[in-house]
């Protein structure tokens, strides 16, 4: 148990280690994010009418423009576990005497406190670009971006031990992102989108939480609190127990 929790440890730290002196990428990760935030929320700002926002667009997206900052720095963080196969890292952890499901619960700890850390960076960036934010609602804020960052990295983990080839985890990386993104209803109401979206919407796991994030920050959601958080918190659970399955097939 004690070199289990030794493992755990060190593995998290590892991951923030690796986090901090590449610096590009938490740059790289804001980029996005601040020009959808900056440029189409400020764009369309008082122009569009959504509910909860007051008639502002930016205070509206938000919440969408926080989760994709959560899913894409937790699914990225996978890249690692192949990084690490392909210097023989990995292999070298694998065979240590501790249990495989302490280093995938590592990995998933260190790769959700770093995307929780870019989503804390967002919330400053936000303020400055003049969205409202309640202080008061920060703590649940923060304890959802976890649910919401765990469950992710268990999926970036999952394909990264599917896949042996840093491009081809990148390409699906891409293929996953983007559409998740624009289906999860974060630039759009649910309740005004075309039917064959909003079911579509409901299986993307990102879309609950979007809506638990705008039900936090603006009061009102196309989809329930309580039914957003279970839908999270199973699709956290199932991921990792997925993850550390598939990690324990990899070949030491």
């Amino acid at each position: 148990m004690h070199r289990d929790l030794t493992a755990v440890y060190f593995t998290w730290k590892r991951e923030l280690i690796r986090f901090f002196r590449a610096r590009s990428r938490i740059i790289g990760s804001l980029g996005m994010p601040f020009f959808f935030l900056a440029v189409l929320g400020s764009g369309l700002n008082g122009a569009i009418t959504l509910p909860g926002s007051s008639g502002n667009y930016m205070q509206f997206i938000f919440p969408g423009i926080l989760g994709m900052v959560l899913m894409s720095g937790s699914i990225s963080s996978g890249i690692m576990v192949i990084f690490d196969r392909q210097f023989g890292f990995l292999k070298e952890t694998l065979v240590a005497p501790v249990s495989r499901p302490s280093i995938i619960f590592g990995k998933s700890l260190g790769g959700s406190t770093t995307a929780l850390i870019q989503g804390m960076l967002m919330l400053v960036i936000a303020t400055f670009l003049g969205v409202s934010i309640n202080l008061a609602v920060v703590p649940a804020a923060v304890l959802l971006m976890v649910l919401i960052a765990m469950g992710f990295v268990s999926l970036g983990l999952v394909i990264a031990s599917l896949v042996e080839d840093m491009h081809g985890f990148q390409l699906i990386m891409n293929f996953l992102v983007f559409p998740m993104f624009f289906l999860s209803g974060a630039l759009f109401p649910l309740d005004n989108a075309p039917q064959i979206v909003r079911m579509i919407s409901y299986i993307d796991p990102l879309t609950y939480g979007v809506e638990a994030l705008r039900f936090l920050f603006l009061g009102s959601s196309s989809i329930p609190i309580a039914v957003s958080a279970g839908v999270l918190s199973v699709f956290m659970v199932g991921g990792t127990l997925l993850a550390a399955y598939l990690f324990n097939k990899i070949e030491s």
